[in-house]
This record gives structure tokens, C-alpha cells and sequence, in this order.
């Protein structure tokens, strides 16, 4: 039979093993972001999501392919166009995995974004393409869609894929 003091000792020591579990498990948190994207003038991202959307863009355009502030800055433009509703589901992604928590319990990245290397931020991106979870596979095929568009949407691409746009049109871009 369990007696009372064995019983608070139990309670005592699982308390201290889930505070001490709890502590080990927690991600690191993210550092300010403002600093980096300040000179971005976003407006439909926040500087958070513009320190997301650099480290992701690299897994997802290849290394060196695209300088992160144009991407940022072609993506926050895609955004900025949506409709209210898709502005909305994306502000719900990019908000999960802004936060410690879903960045390290759902995308499986235990360091902050900017600090995570390129192989933990493919797997998860990988990850998510082949989650047997469909709102997992709309979340990858977003991020890849998204940054896809604002880097080759970008006059600043054409050149590398040998791409030239006719004059006509060209006087037409802002």
C-alpha cells in the first residue's frame, strides 16, 4: 500500500523529471529580426517572416542562387497582392513556423532560422513534400510556390536562365 509520503515523494520527483524534460526539450529562442529587415520596407511581411523566408529560400532556389533581400522583397510584393483570405492562411503558416514551438515540433528545426543549416532546413523541407499530412503538403507546396515566383518573377533572374524580355515589355515593368 502507498503511503501518504511516498505518494508526495512520486508527485515531488515526477514534477522535477517534467520540469527538467520540459527544459531540455524547449527551443532555442529567435533573437530580434527587426535590424535585418528594416532596410526592406516590407508591407505585407514581418521582419520575422522576412528571416524565415531568407533561410528557407536557399534550400528551396539552391544555394547562391538569389540574394535572400530580393527574394524577400519579391515574396512580401506576391503577398501583398493576395486575396484577403489567402493572406490569411499564409499569415497562419508563416506564423506556426515563425514560433519556436512549430519551428521545432512541427518543422523539426531545433535552431533558431537563421542559425539552422541548409541540410536541417531541406529535410524539413523534404519532409513536408512527402507528409502523409495534406496540410503539411499545401504548407511545402506555398513556400516552394511562393519563393519559386518572387525569384523568377524578378527581372534580376532572367539573365541566368538566358531569358530575354522584349523591349516592349520591358518599358512596361515597374
Amino acid at each position: 500500500m502507498l503511503t501518504r509520503r511516498q505518494l508526495l515523494q512520486t508527485g515531488l520527483g515526477g514534477a522535477a523529471a517534467l520540469a527538467l524534460a520540459t527544459l531540455l526539450a524547449s527551443p532555442q529562442p529567435e533573437g530580434p529580426a527587426e535590424d535585418w529587415a528594416k532596410p526592406l520596407k516590407l508591407r505585407a511581411l514581418t521582419p520575422r517572416d522576412a528571416q524565415l523566408l531568407a533561410a528557407i529560400a536557399p534550400a528551396v532556389l539552391g544555394a547562391g542562387v538569389a540574394p535572400p533581400e530580393d527574394v524577400v522583397r519579391g515574396v512580401d510584393r506576391a503577398v501583398a497582392g493576395l486575396p484577403p483570405a489567402t493572406r490569411a492562411e499564409l499569415r497562419q503558416l508563416l506564423d506556426l513556423l515563425g514560433n519556436p514551438w512549430g519551428r521545432r515540433w512541427i518543422a523539426g528545426v531545433s535552431t533558431p532560422w537563421r542559425q539552422a543549416s541548409a541540410d536541417d532546413i531541406s529535410a524539413f523541407l523534404r519532409r513536408w513534400r512527402g507528409s502523409s499530412f495534406p496540410l503539411l503538403r499545401s504548407g511545402y507546396q506555398a513556400l516552394h510556390q511562393l519563393l519559386n515566383a518572387a525569384w523568377y518573377g524578378n527581372p534580376a533572374s532572367w539573365p541566368a536562365l538566358g531569358y530575354r524580355q522584349p523591349a516592349a515589355v520591358m518599358e512596361m515593368l515597374p
